[in-house]
């Protein structure tokens, strides 16, 4: 749910009427009035990140999940709000949800387009570990080496992972990084079945 509080105070920071909200991201003023006090709960991500970009601020902040950046001597990280689409293993492959769960604090010099949750810790050797947030630029190719979200078509459902991905003739690898865990292969017509989702750029590990 936004945060419809300061959502207001900042919308008269900037001298924002309701209908100039309303026309801006092609809502009504009685639909903008309704998410400043806090009536509609559920948002879309594209609303939410229309309306972040009039406010000049990210959709983390206008969800009210960070807190607005303070004014200071210092120069402070820019952050940006990225969407947090769900989980991904790292062990064992699980279902990805692809729904909106949140969103998720990224510097701004990061390239990515959304965020999963890691779970499971077959990636330890690259120092990712379960309940860490990888950041994925959205990309349906991955060099050979590279760490990637990848989709495994199944017999009865789709499963998602994260992986480095290594090629060779005829076939496909996902390689964990960690002993206990067994890569998994794809040779010839089975190969097809690994789509890429994109690839890792930077991990946010958890406190």
């Amino acid at each position: 749910m936004i945060n419809g509080e300061w959502m207001k105070r900042r919308r008269k920071e900037l001298g924002l009427s309701l209908a100039a909200v309303a026309e801006e991201v092609g809502l009504t003023k009685a639909t903008v009035y309704k998410y400043e006090s806090g009536a509609i709960h559920n948002v879309t991500v594209e609303k939410v990140e229309a309306i972040a970009r009039l406010l000049h601020t990210n959709p983390a902040v206008l969800m009210g999940w960070i807190e607005p950046p303070v004014e200071n001597e210092g120069s402070p990280m820019k952050v940006r709000g990225k969407p947090r689409l769900g989980s991904i293993a790292c062990g064992t492959p699980i279902l990805a949800m692809q729904n909106l769960e949140g969103f998720d604090a990224v510097p701004e010099y990061v390239k990515c387009d959304f965020t999963l949750l890691c779970r499971g810790d077959s990636m330890l050797g690259a120092r990712i570990r379960d309940g860490d947030v990888v950041c994925i630029r959205r990309q349906d190719t991955a060099e050979n080496g590279q760490i990637a979200a990848v989709l495994i078509d199944g017999e009865y459902e789709t499963e998602a992972t994260l992986k480095r991905v290594r090629y060779f003739p005829g076939g496909v690898a996902l390689w964990p990084e960690n002993p206990a865990y067994e890569p998994m292969v794809f040779i010839g017509e089975d190969a097809n079945r690994v789509h890429i989702l994109g690839i890792a750029t930077y991990f946010i590990g958890k406190v």
